[in-house]
């Protein structure tokens, strides 16, 4: 499943929604930090998401149940493989020579270079392939005809008719 990426306003709503799982709009409006946004606004949100395919909706009489449907651990997972990517030329040694570099990890929290790189690029590998199996199609879009005909096309049925 391809994840896209979050805007900030829907991130935070998401973070709301990780933190219950599941719920009904009014579960999340109560759960929604200060200030909270206009009940319309999240409900934008809330559709987005389910497009974007984050949640996923129940109909329950005459009201939706979201669920979480990408957990907040592969969207870390994402954000941390876009990083490297964008940021480190995709290398992790690069990534983790910046954070030794600014002191957020120390050389004793990590037995051996190798060892971390071969273990996240791995994990990244088996997620990324597993995903990919077990992932939903997409549904292909269907292609609108052109009405409009080419000239050539104008200037042979115009001949025709003649």
């Amino acid at each position: 499943m391809k994840i896209d990426h979050l805007t900030t306003a829907e991130e935070q709503l998401m973070k709301v929604l990780w933190d219950l799982n599941s719920g009904y709009m009014r579960n999340i409006i109560e759960a929604y930090p200060e200030p909270k946004p206009h009940a319309n606004t999240i409900s934008t949100f809330l559709k987005i998401l389910v497009e974007k395919e984050f949640l996923t909706t129940t109909k329950e009489g005459r009201i939706f149940k979201y669920e979480v449907a990408i957990p907040i651990d592969e969207y870390r997972n994402y954000l941390l493989r876009n990083l490297i990517n964008d940021y480190y030329d995709g290398s992790v040694e690069n990534f983790n020579t910046s954070l030794r570099s600014q002191n957020l990890i120390l050389t004793s929290n990590v037995e051996s270079e190798s060892e971390l790189k071969q273990t996240t690029t791995d994990d990244i590998i088996l997620t990324d392939f597993i995903n990919e199996i077990t992932g939903t199609k997409k549904k292909k879009k269907k292609k609108k005809k052109n009405k409009l005909k080419s000239m050539d096309e104008v200037k042979i049925n115009v001949k025709k008719k003649k």
